[in-house]
């Protein structure tokens, strides 16, 4: 199929869960590391200045969604317009399109989504607390050379600071003498049935966690009169799978060749098991979003450079500052299976340093 001879870069760039650089006038931005009450303040100063209100916040709120206020919206439009007069009206080599945000179910099998779109979920027993077991972070006390207990803590900028000290508070508590070793910080999808049967929940202090489990994160719903398995449709989760299956429509009506991008903005939902820090993440969020195509015997090295060096160049463009970006290349063993290479453009962040824009090399996959 000649359609299949097209390798793909996929460049997402979920611009809305970072807003935190529109405020660059806020002088405390600077020295996130030194201020820990910063991200609360920028929420206050958000919803004060009439920038993001939590969704439904007189019923309560509801976790994981946000309202943009006056300010917010020409803000968030104003992010949106630059990308896309940057990457499409500006370029010769993109297009852009718009596809819907509920698409045919097959769609979703084809992709790998409906098996694949999972995050391990851990569960507390007692409180019915969730977690993403790839945010929990336990590790053994080791005393004199044996392991005595484990402790545990959710991801921050100072887990392994919080086991060290739980640790330390752990050998108080029991009143074991020797020497305690540095713990060694490991995510609760390592932890081995014996060790998860030892591992203190973080709401309980005790070990009253689930073994992980598949947790599939696409909104379902239904589509028509009936309400039955033959009506199942979802939400989408990403923007990107809209112009893969609008490839061919593209290339016979676009007037496009080889290399070539399509590039679309639009709304994404996902239900995160623990949504957190603002808008960063969150379960309906908007999307900007790239594919572009070569041919299978270009140099894919060259472009996923070129894709790279592109996307860090706007975001500074936009104000963001140097100092506060960074990469992050995905290790081999751990790219997904169609994936030849994945850079993180990494952000400094009031609670860290978290992915901003991800660049895939995507091979031939998705067509």
């Amino acid at each position: 199929d000649r359609f299949a001879r097209r390798r793909a870069f996929r460049i997402p760039h979920s611009a809305f869960r970072i807003p935190h650089s529109a405020f660059r006038n806020f002088s405390a931005m600077s020295n996130a590391a030194e201020t820990p009450n910063l991200m609360e303040a920028l929420v206050s100063l958000a919803k004060r200045r009439g920038f993001i209100y939590p969704s439904s916040e007189i019923y309560g709120g509801l976790n994981g969604f946000f309202d943009y206020g006056p300010l917010g919206v020409e803000l968030k439009r104003n992010i949106r317009d630059c990308w896309w007069r940057d990457m499409v009206h500006r370029r010769d080599d993109v297009v852009g399109i718009e596809t819907s945000i509920i698409m045919h179910p097959k769609v979703w099998e084809a992709s790998g989504h409906v098996a694949g779109l999972t995050d391990p979920l851990v569960d507390c027993k007692v409180s019915k607390q969730r977690y993403r077991a790839d945010q929990l972070f336990f590790a053994a006390v080791v005393i004199a050379g044996k392991i005595v207990g484990y402790v545990s803590a959710l991801e921050s900028e100072k887990t392994a600071e919080e086991l060290q000290a739980a640790a330390e508070q752990f050998k108080r508590k029991k009143a074991i003498q020797g020497t305690l070793a540095p713990v060694q910080p490991k995510d609760f999808t390592e932890a081995q049935p014996q060790e998860i049967a030892q591992i203190p929940s973080p709401a309980t202090g005790n070990p009253d966690l689930t073994p992980p489990r598949a947790f599939n994160m696409m909104f379902q719903t239904n589509v028509g009169a009936m309400t039955d398995a033959s009506s199942v449709a979802y939400l989408r989760p990403e923007t990107a799978q809209g112009m893969f299956v609008d490839f061919r429509n593209v290339v016979d009506t676009g007037r496009v060749k080889l290399p070539f991008g399509i590039a679309q903005t639009g709304k994404s939902f996902r239900n995160e098991i623990t949504p957190r820090n603002f808008i960063f993440r969150s379960r309906e969020f908007e999307q900007m979003e790239m594919e572009f195509f070569i041919h299978e015997d270009d140099d894919w090295a060259k472009w996923n450079r070129y894709w790279i060096e592109w996307c860090k160049s706007w975001l500074k463009s936009i104000g963001l500052p140097d100092t506060h970006l960074s990469e992050y290349d995905h290790l081999k063993e751990k790219l997904a299976f169609y994936s030849k290479g994945t850079t993180d453009i990494m952000f400094k962040f009031p609670f860290g340093v978290q992915e901003l824009w991800g660049i895939a090399a995507r091979g031939n996959y998705d067509l």
